[in-house]
This record gives structure tokens, C-alpha cells and sequence, in this order.
């Protein structure tokens, strides 16, 4: 089966303590990895922003109108898009590109339902393996062996 996305990161932070779009906004863009150490101008979290808004206006935009808005090069635009397009929170649509779905929840709700088709496909493949290595299946409650 192939999924949306190549590559989530997902890091747990604090929340802000006082409500402000911003500061909510940077947590929720630092939630879904959107920040690294090399990004010092947080350039992935700046056309983030200018994607939101786009999907207010359900507007699709290039890498030209991309860096326009947030006076990034047109090559650093590729680059982040390239990791948010691989992390599953952007699609593009021939040279444009927008939010994977129309908001900000339906967005976690998604990347939720990829996630969690990968975590059964890792269970199947955690039991057969199991069952081939002959390694025993513990009740979780009370520790004792299962035999099937």
C-alpha cells in the first residue's frame, strides 16, 4: 500500500501558556517538525504560514508566488516544499501547491488515519515475525506467557 508521505516527524512540546495566534501557530508548526537547527530564519514554518492562508482563499501557489511572500529564494521554497510535500502536510497540483486538505484539523485528522495504517501494518508484521523467531506473547496485565 502506498501512503501519502514518506517521512513524519512529530516532536512534543509545550503548549503557549497565553493565547496568541502566532505563538499557537509556531507550536503547532514545531509539533509537526517543522523547525530544524540549519532553518535559522524558520523559512519551512514561513511558507507553512503563507500556505494557510492561501487555503483561507483556496488558492494554490507556485514557488514564485511563494517566494514573493516571504522573500525566500526560489530554490530554499523547493527545498522546504520538498519536505512538507515527503511529510504528507502539502500537495502539489501540477507547479502549485497548497495544504494537503482545506484545514488545519482535517489536516492532523489525515495524517492521523496515515499513521495509523502504518502502525497496523507494522503490528501484522511485528506478529508474524514473532510467530517465526518463536518469541512468546506476554498478557500485558498480569505478565504471564499466552500460549496459542
Amino acid at each position: 500500500m502506498i501512503y501519502e508521505f514518506r517521512k513524519v516527524t512529530l516532536i512534543k512540546t509545550r503548549k503557549p501558556q497565553k493565547k496568541d495566534l502566532n505563538a499557537d501557530l509556531q507550536w503547532f508548526s514545531e509539533s509537526l517538525g517543522l523547525f530544524s537547527q540549519r532553518d535559522k530564519e524558520r523559512s519551512c514554518f514561513r511558507i507553512f504560514v503563507e500556505l494557510v492562508k492561501s487555503a483561507r482563499r483556496r488558492q494554490l501557489l507556485s514557488s514564485d508566488d511563494l517566494a514573493d511572500k516571504t522573500n525566500l529564494t526560489r530554490g530554499t521554497i523547493i527545498h522546504h516544499i520538498s519536505h512538507l510535500i515527503e511529510s504528507g502536510l502539502v500537495a502539489q497540483y501540477e507547479n502549485k501547491y497548497m495544504l494537503r486538505v482545506e484545514n488545519l484539523e482535517t489536516l492532523i485528522e489525515e495524517l492521523q488515519r496515515d499513521l495509523q495504517r502504518v502502525f497496523e501494518d507494522l503490528k501484522t508484521m511485528a506478529q508474524e515475525l514473532d510467530d517465526q523467531l518463536g518469541l512468546l506473547k506476554r498478557d500485558k496485565k498480569s505478565s504471564k506467557v499466552i500460549s496459542d
